[in-house]
């Protein structure tokens, strides 16, 4: 059914002639209001979110925004943002500083999808956001900041227009109608009574574009005009002066992306290039051509001179060149790349901005996330990722304000050369991941061929010269350090504690639930679960062998003597029997293993009743050949205080242990705090914009609660050492973390001066997973290490991205098994053996009288009271004074008699020193030796 489209008028303007017509001071904004509100404004008018899928009508996503005032809006500054149906996860795109005339629409395109052969839509901004066909959540925002949380949007202070459809958890009033591949919603003859399900209806998507109809209007051939160099096009500031003109200029082509989706070639200036300073470099020599028409004609190495109309299309200064508008020219002198470090300052970026370049110096891989959707690695200039800055400092502090500038200054985006969004083209192989060359983050980078300094997506960029066409071999034109370790490193100690977190192993399956919705790979198949029920974790049971191999492996690979897990399926809370999932685990570990390697703390008794719980709780496994549980576990039940710290987290769980072969006790308690992506019930759990994200208050509740339990002996053994340890949801410095700071708790990792984090979030490197000492554990402690096996990996290992690929990069091995990375931490807690008495004797050599300068020899032979050969060295004495050591070999030490001791009768003693504390020194009795 055709859908009914609000009446929009007649077509009166323009974009260029809107901007052209309107003065800055006549322009109207929209009244401020607390999101959604009834009446006229500038409105989310149509969604659509089934572009390139089977069946679609158009070959990409979009949202169109009308203008039902009777004045233009300015809509600088503002923005589109999307988020799944339940997450809490917003995905941006500016708007740019367009104006919206009164009765008009705009078209924000968003991502392809894998039928690019279909109609396309004209977009009058270009996004790259992959909605979903059915359901998800669309804003209106007037700031680029993406949104936090999953609920509570419609009446959010930045959101000018809301709505959420199908499934979606959140939605002004009610929800919009689900929609399919097919069908978008839009509003229903212009309604806008704030309520998504009474103002919008399904029908074929009508996307309309700022002054016309979806059908583009050809671009006249331009004539030449008076040949303008390139760096006059693109000028000294952030924004060409010769916006709107068209000209006339010559340039080799450095760079040629006929596919992928930029449509467009780079020109630099012949002879430009080489070793230059960016700071004393005024202009840029290079300009991107956007051409779809004539960018199939030319090569790389072509001199080609182009007329087209000068842009500045979100921040990069390009040439809109259309069909007949380039022409081939005699060869000119060639473009040497320039050699140059990355700029630090915006001001020295835009005087490369599209050049050809050698990258110089260090470069550092600071986040993979975003390599799995679009072939984009963030990188840090210099030796170190970008850091949380409340990982390193208190918030809000100078120092933190520090740390984010030096993030500004270092980071880079590294491109492949294209638009495509591999989610959507799933047949695709992203660029840069590889299991022979794998991306990690903290890994060093080497640029073997040069790049392209580009600005897209707000975001300085280096782009190869032409689309990288990835394969999975890792050829992709930079090199990638190799960092994996097999094990972490050592931490000393006698016994050792880990935290890890086994990324929601539930082995209730998704599939065992018709209410259970998955996530699918590129075949269609179920491979974790996306909603609709309670689990979590893998799909069928191939899914859950694929997951629980890896974490096996890590588990093995960490060998701790106590593991403390966060993340593991909550089987009571489930309807399972308690633990079933945590046996499992410890079954295949020891399967593994080939013995009875491990085994689990059984549940807290006094936790709180199951249909109070998490879906998702903790637990703590164990090597009872290392250390034996003393006494039962325990739990921290809040539910009944005045403040129920635990309300919206899981109950801290305590165990304390002592070594198998005798020594200190301690006790071990697990934490998952509550997490930064959603507020929690308490009036500062509003993200407060420091650096600290939502549910702040929370999460200081948890740890004062954490802290005064501890305080009371939670296990009842008497222990006085003792680790905290898991997922804190909150960086080294942040406010919970101080709390325990105050109570005696000291962060291991920072106390043994780790250098790696456990955590990447958005390409900066914090731990949000620690282990923290009081001072008996402290004094126990021998070291501490992060093992880097996870975080920094591309999530393309997952096993939750299992097929999702044209290649395939799943390996049972311990490398992205998890999202955090685990901690281990030494402790010297076996207490010590007696030290073994010894037993020295001395005879010589020949026995009773010797002949002065003939060889005389001292034997002194060592043996414990046991009769076992000792270690060590022996000193002999003659007359008191030291003649001479010798180390004993099989418990004998021997030295000649010095040549030049005088005739007569003398003293002689060996003086055993053991090389170990575990035996005593001894020294044999006096012995007389006469010397003729």
């Amino acid at each position: 059914m055709q859908q009914s489209s609000p009446p929009r008028g007649t077509r009166r303007l323009c974009a260029a002639a809107a901007t052209a017509s309107v003065a800055a001071a006549l322009l109207a904004p929209v009244a401020a209001h607390a999101a959604v509100s009834p009446g006229d404004g500038v409105l989310i008018n149509e969604v659509y979110g089934g572009g390139g899928n089977s069946g679609a009508a158009f070959s990409r996503d979009f949202v169109e925004i009308v203008n039902t005032t009777d004045a233009p809006q300015s809509l600088a500054g503002w923005s589109v943002q999307y988020a799944s149906a339940t997450g809490a996860t917003w995905q941006v795109t500016p708007l740019g500083d367009v104006v919206l005339p009164p009765d008009e629409t705009l078209v924000v395109g968003q991502a392809y999808g894998s039928n690019t052969a279909l109609p396309d839509v004209e977009a009058d901004v270009d996004g790259g956001i992959a909605m979903s066909g059915s359901q998800g959540k669309v804003a209106l925002v007037s700031q680029v900041t993406p949104l936090s949380g999953a609920t509570g949007l419609a009446t959010a202070a930045p959101v000018v227009d809301y709505v959420g459809w199908g499934g979606a958890t959140d939605f002004a009033a009610s929800a919009a109608p689900a929609t399919t591949n097919a069908t978008a919603i839009a509003r229903t003859g212009g309604a806008n009574t704030a309520d998504n399900g009474a103002d919008f209806v399904t029908g074929a998507p009508t996307p309309e574009p700022l002054g016309g109809d979806t059908t583009p209007t050809p671009t006249p051939t331009p004539t030449p005009g008076e040949p303008v160099e390139i760096a006059e096009i693109q000028g000294t500031g952030d924004a060409s002066p010769l916006v709107g003109q068209t000209v006339t200029t010559t340039g080799v082509v450095t760079a040629h992306y006929p596919t992928g989706g930029f449509d467009g070639y780079v020109l630099q200036t012949p002879g430009t290039g080489g070793e230059l300073d960016p700071a004393a470099h005024v202009a840029s020599d290079a300009i991107f051509i956007y051409s779809a028409a004539t960018v199939g004609a030319v090569a790389i190495g072509d001199t080609v001179r182009v007329t087209g109309e000068v842009k500045e299309h979100y921040g990069l200064t390009e040439l809109v060149v259309g069909a007949g508008g380039a022409e081939i020219v005699a060869d000119a002198a060639p473009v040497e790349p320039a050699v140059v470090g990355w700029p630090a300052t915006d001001a020295e970026r835009e005087r490369l901005e599209s050049m050809l370049v050698a990258p110089a110096g260090e470069f550092t891989v600071s986040d993979t996330y975003a390599t799995n959707t679009f072939g984009e690695v963030v990188l840090a200039a210099g030796p170190d990722p970008l850091r949380q800055p409340t990982d390193v400092a208190r918030p809000g502090s100078p120092e933190a304000e520090a740390v984010a500038a030096d993030n500004a200054a270092r980071r880079v985006a590294l491109d492949d050369g294209s638009t495509a969004s591999f989610s959507r083209n799933r047949d695709l192989t992203p660029a840069y991941i590889s299991l022979v060359e794998p991306i990690r983050v903290g890994a060093s980078v080497t640029f073997a061929e040069p790049h392209i300094v580009d600005f897209r997506n707000d975001a300085w960029k280096l782009n190869p010269t032409e689309p990288i066409v990835a394969d999975g071999s890792g050829v992709d034109g930079v090199v990638f350090e190799n960092t994996r370790t097999a094990a972490p490193e050592a931490v000393g100690g006698d016994v050792s504690v880990a935290s890890f977190n086994v990324l929601n192993y539930f082995t209730t399956l998704g599939i065992e639930d018709p209410a259970c919705v998955p996530y699918r790979d590129r075949a269609g198949d179920g491979v974790t679960v996306d909603e609709g029920c309670d689990q979590r974790g893998a799909w069928d049971a191939e899914d859950f062998g694929r997951q629980e191999a890896r974490i096996v492996a890590a588990i093995e690979g960490l060998d701790a003597s106590v593991v403390g897990l966060m993340e593991i399926e909550n089987s009571a809370r489930l309807g399972e029997p308690a633990d079933e999932a945590l046996a499992t685990l410890v079954a295949a570990l020891n399967d593994a293993a080939g013995t009875e390697k491990w085994a689990f703390v059984p549940s807290p008794a006094n936790l709180p009743d199951a249909s109070e719980q998490d879906v998702i709780t903790s637990a703590i496994i164990y090597q009872p050949a290392l250390v034996s549980p003393v006494g039962a576990s325990a739990a921290l039940d809040t539910s009944d205080d005045e403040v129920d710290a635990f309300q919206n987290a899981r109950e801290p769980i305590a165990q304390t242990f002592a070594p198998a072969a005798g020594g200190e006790p301690f006790t071990v308690v697990v934490n998952h705090f509550k997490s930064k992506g959603s507020a929690g019930p308490w009036p500062g759990d509003a993200d407060q914009g420091d650096g600290q994200g939502a549910s702040t208050q929370s999460r200081v509740y948890q740890a004062q609660a954490l802290a005064d339990w501890m305080a009371g002996d939670p296990t009842g053994t008497g222990a006085e050492a003792a680790l905290l340890v898991g997922d804190f949801n909150s960086y080294t410095q942040e406010d919970p973390m101080q709390v325990l700071y105050e109570a005696g708790y000291v962060d291991a990792e920072s106390a043994f001066g780790s250098t790696e984090s456990s955590y990447v979030y958005q390409a900066l490197s914090g731990s949000l997973d620690h282990v923290l000492l009081n001072p008996a554990a402290a004094e126990l402690a021998t070291g501490a290490d992060i093992w880097s096996i996870n975080s920094g990996e591309a999530v393309a290992l997952e096993y939750s991205r299992y097929n999702s690929h044209g290649t395939l990069f799943y390996a049972p091995d311990a490398y992205r098994s998890s999202d955090h990375d685990p901690i281990i931490v030494g402790l010297d807690a076996v207490a010590d053996a007696p030290a073994a008495e010894t037993v020295t004797t001395l005879r010589t050599t020949p026995p009773g009288q010797a002949k002065k300068g003939a060889p005389n020899l001292l034997t002194a032979t060592v043996r414990t009271v046991d009769g076992a050969a000792a270690t060590g060295e022996v000193e002999f004495l003659i007359d008191g004074a030291s003649v001479g050591a010798a180390v004993l070999d099989g418990g004998s030490a021997v030295l000649e008699v010095p040549a030049d001791l005088a005739r007569g009768n003398h003293r002689v003693v060996a003086v055993f020193a053991p090389d170990s504390a575990s035996m005593l020194p001894s020294e044999s009795g006096e012995r007389t030796l006469v010397l003729r």
